[in-house]
C-alpha cells in the first residue's frame, strides 16, 4: 500500500466488537482472565495494550521495520535503546545534536559504565576513526538540531555492518514520510512522537522502530521491565495525527521552502541552515537520501540581541520549546534546547547566541512571512 493509505489503515482494523472505524482507547489497567494461565493476549497494561499495540504496528509499516515499541517520551525510547548495551561498552555519538540526548548520555548512562565520543557525522569517516574495541553502537540524528547537518546513512551503514554494531538513527526531524533510516541499513530508528507524528502538540510520547528480531525481543523485555511506555490516551493520540502525516508534512515543507528562500534573501539574516536551500552543503545528499527537506530549519541574527529583538517580536510563530506541530514554533537553541553545553561547547558547535531555529507550520504561508518580516524589523 501507499504511505498516506498505511498511515491511515495499518494496524487500525475496525473494531470487532462494534465496527467502529477508530481504534477505541482501551483505558484499562488489567485484563479478566477466563481461567488460570488462559487470556486473550493481554495480561496488564504494562505488558501490553490493545492501543498502544495498534499504534506500535501502525509505525513498524511507515518506517519499514519488524516491530516497534512505544514509549513515555522520546528521551525515555532512547534511553530504553540505550540500555541493550552493558557497562564498558561504547557509544559514537553526534556532536550537535538535540541537547537532551547528551544530557542523558553523559550525565546520567556514564554513571552505569557506558563510555561515549562524539563526532561530526556528516563525514563518515570521522565515525570509522572513531571506533574502538569496546564499540558496540553508532547513534545518528540526521539532520541534526539545529543546524541541519546530513549524515550518509549507507556510508555509516557500510562502516558498522561489517563490524557487527547496532546503528541508531533519531529520524524525528523527518518522520518516516520523508526518510527512512532502515532502507539504508540502520538497525534501530527513534522518534519523539510528540513532534510530526502526534503533529498536533498535545501528547509527549517515543517509540523505536527496529529490523531484527533478536533487538526486539530483547526491547521489548526492557519496555515491561522498567515500565516507560505510552499511556493509551496518548497513543490513541499519535494514531490520530499520524492518519495526516502525509498531507501535513507537504504542507510543512511547502511553507519551509518559501520561508527558506525568503529569509536566504533578507538582509538582517546572515545565514540560514535548510536542506532544502541549494547552497546547503548538503544539497546533493539530502535529494538522495530523502524524499522531502521538511518543516525545519535555523538562521543567524548576529548577536543574542539580534536573536531576543526577533523572538520577542513573533507572534505567530510561537516562542517556546518542542517542534512539528501544526502550528509555527520559535525558539533560542542556545538558551532553550541546548541550554545544557557550555558556551565553549555550543561556540564549537556552531550553536551561537544568534541562532534561531524554526519549526514551520501548516499556517497560510503569507501569515507566517508577514510575522517574519515584522519581527525582523525588531533588529
Amino acid at each position: 500500500m501507499g504511505f498516506s493509505t498505511d498511515a491511515i489503515h495499518a494496524g487500525q482494523e475496525p473494531d470487532p466488537s462494534t465496527g467502529a472505524v477508530v481504534v477505541p482507547i482501551f483505558q484499562t489497567s488489567t485484563y479478566v482472565q477466563g481461567e488460570l494461565g488462559k487470556h486473550k493476549g493481554y495480561e496488564y497494561s504494562r505488558t501490553g495494550n490493545p492501543t498502544r499495540a495498534a499504534l506500535e504496528r501502525n509505525l513498524a509499516v511507515l518506517e519499514g521495520g519488524k516491530h516497534a515499541l512505544a514509549f513515555a517520551s522520546g528521551m525515555a525510547a532512547i534511553n530504553a535503546v540505550l540500555t541493550l548495551l552493558k557497562a564498558g561498552d561504547h557509544v559514537i555519538g553526534p556532536e550537535g545534536a538535540y541537547g537532551g540526548t547528551p544530557r542523558l548520555f553523559n550525565a546520567i548512562l556514564r554513571n552505569f559504565g557506558l563510555e561515549f565520543t562524539y563526532v561530526d557525522t556528516s563525514d563518515p569517516q570521522n565515525v570509522a576513526k572513531a571506533i574502538r574495541l569496546n564499540t558496540r553502537m553508532v547513534f545518528l540524528e540526521t539532520p541534526t538540531n539545529p543546524l541541519m547537518k546530513i549524515t550518509d546513512l549507507a556510508a555509516v551503514a557500510q562502516i558498522t555492518r561489517p563490524r557487527n554494531l547496532l546503528l541508531v538513527v533519531d529520524n524525528t526531524f523527518l518522520s518516516p514520510y520523508f526518510q527512512k533510516p532502515l532502507q539504508f541499513g540502520a538497525d534501530i530508528v527513534v522518534h519523539s512522537t510528540t513532534k510530526y507524528l502526534n503533529g498536533h502538540s498535545d501528547g509527549v510520547g517515543g517509540v523505536a522502530v527496529l529490523s531484527r528480531e533478536e533487538d526486539y525481543t530483547r526491547l521489548k523485555f526492557i519496555q515491561n521491565a522498567a515500565g516507560a511506555i505510552l499511556g493509551p490516551f496518548d497513543s490513541w493520540l499519535v494514531l490520530r495525527g499520524v492518519k495526516t502525516l502525509a498531507v501535513r508534512m507537504r504542507q510543512h515543507e511547502s511553507n519551509a521552502l518559501a520561508v527558506a528562500l525568503y529569509l536566504s534573501k533578507h538582509p538582517k539574516v546572515k545565514k540560514v541552515f535548510y536542506p532544502g536551500l541549494p547552497d546547503h552543503p548538503q544539497y546533493a545528499l539530502a535529494r538522495k537520501q530523502m524524499t522531502g527537506f521538511g518543516g525545519m530549519m535555523s538562521f543567524e541574527t548576529g548577536s543574542f540581541e539580534n536573536a531576543r529583538a526577533v523572538l520577542n517580536r513573533a507572534r505567530l510563530c510561537s516562542l517556546g520549546e518542542s517542534l512539528g506541530g501544526v502550528e509555527s514554533l520559535i525558539c533560542h537553541p542556545a538558551t532553550m534546547t541546548h541550554a545544557y553545553f557550555s558556551e565553549e561547547e555550543r561556540q564549537r558547535m556552531g550553536v551561537t547566541q544568534g541562532l534561531v531555529r524554526l519549526s514551520v507550520g501548516i499556517e497560510d504561508v503569507e501569515d507566517i512571512l508577514a510575522d517574519l518580516e515584522r519581527a525582523l524589523g525588531a533588529i
